[in-house]
């Protein structure tokens, strides 16, 4: 089953964030995860969300993405990542099954 990975957060370095994106994106891809949305426009409709910076992912499988970030090549760049965001929130949903 599908699932989904929604990350909110803030860059506090946009050079050094721009280099981990531009690395990681052809990782993610060829680990099967795809990106829904990623730097896209926000607009909170309801409630008081404020969003920093959000991306969707939509991976096949929980074991793919959880093997994507225990991987040791993702590893470096996950350390790099949290060097220069604060994550506010980071939330797994699975997806829906067609079959039902």
């Amino acid at each position: 089953m599908s699932i989904y990975l929604i990350l909110d957060n803030d860059v506090h370095d946009p050079e050094v964030y721009g280099r981990y994106k531009a690395a990681v994106k052809p990782m993610v891809e060829a680990a099967g995860g795809e990106y829904l949305t990623r730097d896209g426009k926000i607009d909170v409709l309801v409630g008081d969300w404020n969003p920093g910076r959000v991306v969707i992912f939509k991976w096949p499988s929980r074991a793919a993405l959880e093997a994507f970030m225990a991987s040791e090549d993702y590893k470096p760049w996950k350390a790099l990542r949290e060097s220069v965001t604060t994550t506010k929130t980071l939330v797994c949903v699975e997806g829906v099954d067609h079959k039902e």
